[in-house]
């Protein structure tokens, strides 16, 4: 059930965006002028392929305007998708969440109508909501899972974006709800279950369809994007996975992942010694606990997949089949974040890539590159074994991208 909003302070919150044009198509107001964009629907996602943009994706880093020529380049290579990973506090606070400020919430504006202009889909997603991010820089004084002030304040900001760009169509626009949902209390490192999750999503989904009812929506699978959630399959709405596997290749040395400068120096394709496989052996055991009631997981979490190496065959069992079991269910799949950091070895990051991505192509599903520009990305990675070529003032790393034009 949708938490309780005052529906008169929530459209005296819309009231000052109405009074400037910005609400309900006033992203659409731009013609679209663009290559057309296919048509997509909650039960097949098109395969859409593109990168992060992270202009909002940590308020306290950076909270800058989109770029377009980003959008330019993008469509020109021959992309059509961007992920906007966002934080709320760009916005707003969690003291007074219903204050909402303007002046950032166009620069959003522009950027969905810059991706009408340039034939790109833009992916809105709330990396940091009101009560959870899965990054623990800073602390959200209360908690999306438990807290109903949390999700009253999380549904009324879906709300809002659902109310602004309401005569946006689904070709253009798309809502992922929640980024990579971990941990149900990061103090302890309990796991979110699958009920917790669904209720959440649910009262999000309410909410948004109350002002936009044929928005598309996405929601990223548990355990931070890996797991599959068949509960949310009948609420009309796509999942989101992740391409991550394994943390070995694609983020060691990482300085956010506690213990992955201890990790050996990654080779492709990666074995998995003894020593390793206990530990997912041990790991698999605990999962099965949390995600009981899931039956795509306990369906597919097999001991015996541990013993395969790292390669295709494996990514076809374990971060493939799982999901196309909940595309049966009538669910559309997309993977919205992929990548190595800039530590692993180039001719390994590329041998990994060119593994997983003819996977991803056989499966039909798009992804985007975490990220365009940095650690993961094709332009300014920083990487100390690659010789770049200069890209309107930037370094571009012209093999990663050609793999990934390719795919």
């Amino acid at each position: 059930m949708t938490p309780p909003i005052d529906r008169r302070e929530f459209l005296k919150g819309l009231s000052a965006a109405a009074a400037m044009g910005l609400v309900s198509g006033a992203a659409g107001a731009v013609p679209f002028t663009g290559p057309a964009l296919p048509a997509p629907s909650h039960s097949r996602l098109p395969r859409w392929r593109g990168f992060n943009l992270l202009e909002k994706f940590i308020a306290s880093v950076e909270n800058a305007p989109f770029r377009e020529e980003d959008f330019a380049w993008i469509s020109q290579w021959g992309f059509n998708f961007v992920r906007l990973p966002l934080s709320y506090r760009c916005w707003s606070g969690p003291e007074n969440w219903r204050e909402l400020r303007e002046p950032v919430l166009r620069e959003i504006d522009d950027a969905v109508e810059m991706g009408r202009r340039h034939g790109v889909h833009v992916c809105l997603n709330f990396h940091r909501a009101p009560g959870y991010s899965v990054d623990r820089s800073l602390k959200e004084p209360f908690n999306l899972w438990t807290d109903a002030e949390a999700l009253e304040a999380c549904t009324y900001h879906w709300r809002h974006f659902a109310a602004r760009y309401r005569d946006v169509p689904n070709s253009a626009l798309s809502f992922d709800l929640l980024n990579e949902p971990g941990e149900r209390n990061p103090a302890t490192g309990e796991l979110l279950d699958d009920a917790t999750y669904a209720r959440v999503v649910r009262a999000l989904v309410e909410g948004i369809r109350s002002e936009s009812p044929h928005r598309l929506i996405i929601a990223d699978g548990l355990m931070w994007g890996n797991v599959p959630v068949p509960a949310l399959a009948g609420l009309g709405i796509a999942q989101s996975g992740r391409g991550y596997r394994p943390m070995q290749v694609t983020h060691w040395k990482a300085d956010w992942v506690k213990g992955s400068d201890a990790w050996p120096r990654p080779q492709w394709p990666l074995e998995n010694p003894p020593a390793a496989i206990d530990a997912d052996r041990k790991q698999l055991a605990a999962l099965r606990q949390v995600f009981r009631e899931n039956p795509i997981f306990m369906g597919y979490a097999r001991d015996e997949d541990l013993m395969l190496p790292w390669g295709r065959e494996r990514f076809r069992r374990q971060l493939i089949a799982p999901w196309k079991e909940l595309e049966r269910m009538g669910v559309g799949v997309h993977i919205g974040e992929f990548g190595a950091h800039n530590m692993t070895p180039h001719d390994v990051v590329l041998g990994w890539m060119g593994d997983l991505l003819p996977c991803l192509a056989e499966a039909g599903w798009g992804w985007a590159l975490w990220n365009l520009r940095g650690s993961f990305g094709v332009l300014d990675s920083e990487r100390a074994d690659v010789h770049y070529e200069n890209f309107h003032g930037h370094q571009l790393d012209k093999k990663m991208l050609e793999l990934l034009r390719n795919s």
